[in-house]
């Protein structure tokens, strides 16, 4: 393929920063949403909106799909029954690039279930948040055979300022985003609590954020994700919901070699009684709102 034609599915906080980042770097860039209207938004800057999956694939050497989990991610491939996925329609040779949290062990699966179609496969969860994904700075984490990695490598560096390679095997760049979220959900979780015990004890919120910032205690998550609680602005960047689901991934991988993941499982009880508390589509640092007696802040009037 000596033109390599893109396309993506799923314009979201993250998937559409990586479309701009694919059209910056000078690609025509095919794209596909549930949400016509932003597909067709997007088109207007300079790209081609499809009305469908089945077109989108027929039209692409490479597809990157950027939705929330494995189930929607076999929606986009495979159909939901009434309506046509991508993949039936791709080209032999076509790349399929995965960019959602999901097992490793369904990943495996997938990469065998594409092959056996004449497709090919790269497992690549993202990370860096929605900012990091407009400005092609953000983080994936990569596993593919050589040939898929030849004709993706150019789409993969255009939309990640870091592109690991983790193996030549599905999986491994899905085992390695689910440690990266054991660690984002515990630090959100440990800020959180930080921080609901600074408002009990009567700190001042803006002051305890300036000090920790400062200081040895800080984290990235603590940094970004306290700033949401200083403006009460819990408007979903990551939700809460996300991580329940990210954190039972964790939990599921440790269970299958029974591999003990206290801080883990708590942390992942901490995001279900937020959600079961009416917290699931807020932002993840809604975590601090299971914790009773405090006062959060009120954010500017």
């Amino acid at each position: 393929m000596s033109t390599t034609t893109v396309g993506l599915i799923g314009l979201g906080a993250m998937g559409s920063g990586m479309a701009q980042s694919l059209r910056r770097a000078g690609h025509t860039v095919h794209v596909f949403d549930v949400r016509r209207e932003v597909a067709a938004a997007f088109a207007k800057d300079g790209g081609v909106a499809h009305d469908s999956l089945a077109s989108l694939g027929a039209a692409c050497d490479v597809i990157v799909s950027v939705v929330v989990n494995a189930a929607q991610t076999e929606s986009v491939l495979f159909g939901d029954g009434t309506t046509p996925g991508c993949a039936a329609s791709m080209k032999p040779g076509s790349v399929f690039v995965m960019c959602s949290t999901v097992d490793p062990n369904w990943s495996v699966a997938l990469e065998a279930r594409l092959q056996a179609m004449g497709l090919q496969y790269v497992d690549a969860p993202i990370s860096g948040g929605a900012a990091k994904a407009a400005a092609g700075q953000m983080t994936m984490m990569t596993a593919a055979k050589p040939a898929a990695y030849a004709v993706a490598e150019p789409l993969l560096n255009a939309m990640a300022a870091k592109v690991y390679k983790l193996g030549d095997c599905a999986g491994a760049g899905s085992k390695v985003k689910i440690i990266n979220q054991l660690l984002a959900g515990v630090h959100i979780a440990a800020a959180a609590e930080a921080m609901a015990l600074g408002l009990r004890e009567g700190v001042d919120a803006a002051a305890l954020y300036e000090v920790i910032t400062h200081s040895a205690g800080n984290s990235w998550m603590f940094e970004n994700r306290m700033a949401h609680v200083l403006a009460a602005d819990y408007t979903p960047l990551s939700a809460v919901d996300i991580f329940v689901k990210d954190l039972g991934l964790v939990l599921d991988m440790a269970r299958a070699s029974k591999f003990p993941l206290p801080l883990s499982s708590t942390a992942h009880q901490m995001f279900m009684q937020a959600s079961t508390a009416g917290f699931a589509k807020e932002d993840d640092s809604a975590v601090i709102k299971i914790f009773p007696g405090i006062e959060l802040p009120k954010g500017k009037a």
